[in-house]
């Protein structure tokens, strides 16, 4: 075994120390089972869903929140076969075929029954090789930019592109309203298990979804209310009060005076050396890696800004309750993790003070940072976002190979051109150590 790997596989032990005293405290998540909603009709927004909707009604026409992804796929492609996959899959998922409107000046969503869902196709195949990459890409930054319309749907479009007779491109685009990262790693795993199925000519190999994502909206709302509701609005004003607006990065240029989220990205790599000694670093500190790093992109930015005291947001999968596991929707949260360089700690304090918080932070996690927002009331402007404008994400998850018979599938880069904030940071480990992106706003940054 190597030292990386031992490092890993310890860094992996004290994670699971840390959640299973979470667990013991009975704070890993909501006691309370989601089931079916009896209720009829339109069914209430998620506070997550709540919050682009009220985006797209300001800002209608945006792409911002659109979710892309490409795979290559080589070998024989049986398009039957992926279409009646891709049909299965929006039937399995309500989310796939739900709407939004205005019912009495209240915002719901709409489930519409299954209906056949056609693959368009796009034949490059007699384009030069130069010119049909090109075209494959400006065809994946087209389908990543174009907007969709939350109160028509539907909110997942697919394009296939046929380059040859034994390759194509498969594109798919979903609005962030009805999917988030967790999802698309199920939209891969039930593409692969239902096209090895119904290519030999079997019936799904998918047990049912025991809920859909607007039983979860339902039973997000009643939970989150009275008691529990106060509770983790209490604990956030106190660990937010005074937290400043912004975080004052020197920029090449000025805020806009509105966000116009024209982004850019910049890939980056921490070899495994490093990573190892970032992770042996935690070990001895009681820290996972994700608190090593957060800690070292706090010292970073409190250098460039000049500040002791600003907010980070990082991602949470906000799938607490089994039932919601397998299901393609909304789901994630964001957490505001408030970084404390004041006194000129050690590097070994502020790792201290970064575990610390962020533990907080995983025992109120429950709460949508849309309420949050509400709650709290910060400084609102049309230049930045509220609490914070950095966030930072570490997958340190296996990533499921997406695996099709016959086919040798192959992950492509499919980015939309947007930016929500102005820096987001995102790595994740691999064989070769860290690895990820630098997202920035084009409109603040330069490359």
């Amino acid at each position: 075994m190597t030292p990386a790997l031992e490092a890993e596989l310890r860094d992996l032990e004290a994670q699971l120390l840390l959640l299973e005293g979470l667990k013991a405290s009975g704070k890993d998540g909501p006691a309370s089972p989601i089931g079916r909603s009896p209720d009829e009709g339109p069914r209430p927004l998620s506070f997550a869903q709540e919050r682009l909707w009220l985006v797209d009604r300001m800002v209608p026409g945006s792409a911002v929140y659109n979710v892309p992804g490409a795979v290559g796929l080589a070998g024989e492609l049986d398009e039957a076969v992926l279409e009646r996959c891709l049909n299965e899959i929006v039937r399995r998922h309500a989310t796939l075929r739900t709407t939004f409107e205005t019912v009495d000046g209240q915002a719901v969503q709409v489930e519409a029954p299954p209906r056949g869902l056609s693959l368009p196709r796009i034949d490059l195949r007699a384009l030069p090789d130069r010119q049909r990459e090109r075209e494959v890409r400006r065809l994946a930054a087209a389908e990543a930019g174009r907007p969709f319309d939350l109160t028509r749907g539907p909110l997942l479009r697919t394009l296939l592109l046929e380059l040859a007779a034994d390759d194509h491109v498969l594109l798919f685009t979903l609005h962030h309203i009805v999917s988030d990262g967790w999802s698309m790693g199920i939209l891969v795993r039930e593409l692969g298990a239902l096209y090895g199925a119904f290519r030999r000519g079997l019936p799904s190999p998918l047990a049912e979804l025991p809920v859909q994502y607007s039983d979860f909206a339902v039973w997000q709302r009643r939970w989150l209310s009275g008691e529990v509701l106060e509770a983790e609005l209490a604990f956030w004003r106190g660990r937010l009060a005074g937290l400043p607006a912004r975080l004052e990065l020197p920029t090449d240029r000025p805020h806009p005076a509105v966000q116009t989220f024209r982004g850019g990205s910049l890939s980056l790599t921490l070899d495994r050396d490093l990573a190892a000694d970032l992770h042996a670093l935690g070990l001895e500190e009681g820290a996972t890696l994700f608190m090593v790093l957060l800690a070292a992109l706090q010292t970073l930015l409190a250098r460039y800004a000049g500040q002791e005291d600003f907010g980070l947001g990082t991602p949470m999968a906000g799938r607490s309750r089994p039932e919601v596991e397998g299901l393609v929707g909304f789901f994630v949260n964001t957490l505001v993790l408030r970084a404390d360089l004041t006194g000129d700690p050690t590097c070994r304090e502020l790792l201290a003070r970064v575990r610390d918080v962020t533990l907080e932070a995983y025992d109120h996690q429950h709460l949508p940072f849309e309420k949050l927002v509400e709650e709290l009331a910060p400084e609102r402007s049309l230049a930045y976002a509220p609490l914070f404008q950095v966030t930072f994400a570490l997958q340190n998850a296996p990533v499921e190979p997406i695996e099709l018979p016959g086919l040798a599938v192959r992950p492509l880069e499919a980015e939309s051109g947007t930016a929500k904030l102005d820096l987001v940071l995102a790595l994740g480990e691999g064989a070769a150590g860290l690895a990820g992106t630098v997202q920035y706003n084009r409109d603040l940054f330069d490359a």
